[in-house]
């Protein structure tokens, strides 16, 4: 069975509970989950929504950083789906699950699924504050 279950690009709400499913695994001792949220402010500034826009190779390099993690990890499943598109405060932005045969290899590879995601997936977020003020963050450094 192929370990990478569930990856996306999407312009609608995300789901926990379908990252969750998609990773559900009888060999898994071990399920993470890390849901990135929409917070209320960035160093200090009070936002009031955000925008995340996407390259068209999002989700290719996605998917490259999906295989890496499969590769270097012994894990049974993993998921990853991210949000683009006009966000409010408290909107899931980014949801990545992994199932392991054991707890610590589930939280290394959801910890660099995440990591490698914001890195190196070309995803960019557009902060909008309070004060009328805009900000482009690049997530993928």
């Amino acid at each position: 069975m192929n370990v990478i279950r569930l990856l996306g690009i999407r312009d609608s709400a995300l789901s926990v509970d379908e990252v969750l499913s998609a990773i559900g695994d009888h060999a898994a001792g071990g399920t993470t989950i890390f849901v990135g949220t929409v917070r209320d402010q960035d160093h200090g500034k009070p936002v009031t929504r955000l925008s995340y826009s996407a390259h068209p190779s999002a989700e290719s390099e996605l998917r490259r950083v999906a295989e890496k993690i499969a590769t270097d990890f012994p894990i049974t499943a993993l998921a990853a789906v991210h949000r683009v598109g006009d966000l409010e405060l408290g909107d899931i932005a980014v949801v990545v699950a992994v199932a392991a045969p054991h707890r610590g290899e589930a939280f290394a590879a959801s910890r660099r699924l995440i990591d490698d995601l914001k890195s190196e997936v070309p995803i960019w977020k557009n902060q909008l504050f309070t004060d009328g003020s805009a900000e482009w963050v690049g997530a993928c450094d």
